[in-house]
């Protein structure tokens, strides 16, 4: 099979840190906060900023409340989870890597009473025994399995426990059912593009309800506290962060979040990743080596998009190393965790055309280290 000659422009396809947005320049940020105090009043007014952009992008109920909080989306979950679990049993549902964890604290470090319903990678577990009287842990997109939850609707609107969501590679990119989440977490460095070492915390009104009457029977770090004295620490939700921020990831990700404002919001945002899952769609369809690892077309991932391949697990990683070579696919191997085959990243600041490009190089990978 002849070596194709067209190269995605942009190679970067990691599933996080993800592709910088289309026409991204370190230079063109703002670097006015640098060198300042994040509680000086440029800083807050950044952090502030960047929080308020992220409530209307998203296009969030006005009485929830966004914060910025340390150690990315994991530290976003850590957080809510040993802050606010242990009032009620708590049902995780897992399917993944990212889920696992977050059975293995409830479990195993919190030990609260739980209920655990697992998956396969490629599979859901069933939601339909979630108990609308306990908490419960889901993440809306396995991102280390490339399946995502279709919608919501199994939330019970009467819930009186919360549905605590770990939205990391969903938000920007699905359409969420806000209404249905108490506590949602991301990070920017997921379909945003931006830098690491930032999480973001999403309360509604009930979850904000839970942290101010209950107190949970263990010691809390500092930096997990959300709450003192019976009351929000409203700060960490007015740009007060709870340890000090790196003011150029606050640039870079507003630079991200005005990019998405740009190019027509989070609708636009989503829009372009469904795109971008549709031109893996047209290639798998026409290779029959090729599948993907989510079981039903429903739960396919429009951002970590997994793939299973007709091939050794020594041949899978031939193909990416020889990718990574070539220069035109970096970063595209499966999850440590996860079956072997790949994992290419469709959120919106990557390019259609680049996938596009992407897919001839694939088959002529797969046939290089198939055939040797």
């Amino acid at each position: 099979m002849a070596k194709p000659d067209l190269k995605p422009a942009n190679p970067n396809f990691s599933s996080g840190p993800c592709a910088k947005r289309p026409g991204y320049d370190v230079s063109q940020l703002d670097l006015s906060t640098l060198g300042r105090s994040h509680r000086s009043a440029i800083g807050k007014s950044a952090l502030q900023e960047t929080i308020d952009k992220t409530k209307a992008l998203l296009g969030l109920p006005d009485d929830y409340r966004v914060g910025i909080v340390p150690a990315s989306d994991t530290g976003a979950m850590e957080m809510v989870m040993w802050s606010m679990l242990g009032e009620r049993p708590v049902d995780v549902f897992a399917w993944e890597s990212f889920g696992k964890e977050w059975l293995t604290d409830v479990t195993k470090q919190l030990k609260i009473e739980s209920n655990s319903y697992t998956a396969d990678y490629g599979e859901l577990p069933d939601f339909n025994q979630a108990n609308p009287d306990n908490d419960m842990i889901f993440t809306w997109n396995g991102t280390t399995s490339g399946v995502c939850v279709p919608n919501a609707d199994w939330i019970s609107d009467e819930r009186t426990g919360l549905s605590i969501c770990d939205a990391t590679s969903a938000v920007f990119a699905m359409d969420m059912q806000w209404d249905k989440l108490d506590v949602i977490t991301f990070s920017w460095q997921k379909v945003l593009g931006g830098e690491g070492a930032h999480g973001v915390l999403i309360l509604s009104p009930k979850a904000v309800a839970r942290l101010e009457s209950y107190q949970p029977p263990r010691a809390l770090p500092k930096i997990f506290r959300l709450a003192k004295g019976g009351k929000l620490i409203e700060g960490i939700f007015e740009g007060a962060t709870i340890n000090t921020p790196s003011m150029l990831c606050v640039a870079d990700c507003l630079d991200a979040l005005n990019w998405v404002d740009s190019i027509g919001g989070a609708p636009a945002s989503i829009a372009k990743s469904k795109q971008n899952l549709a031109v893996i769609e047209q290639f798998v369809a026409a290779h029959d080596w090729i599948s993907f690892l989510a079981q039903t077309e429903q739960t396919r991932s429009n951002t970590s998009v997994c793939l299973t391949l007709d091939a050794t697990a020594d041949q899978v990683k031939a193909l990416v190393k020889l990718l990574g070579q070539e220069g035109v696919a970096l970063d595209i191997g499966a999850y440590r965790d996860a079956p072997a085959g790949l994992r290419v990243w469709c959120g919106a600041t990557v390019e259609a055309s680049d996938l596009e490009a992407l897919m001839p190089w694939l088959a002529w990978a797969y046939a290089e280290v198939t055939t040797a």
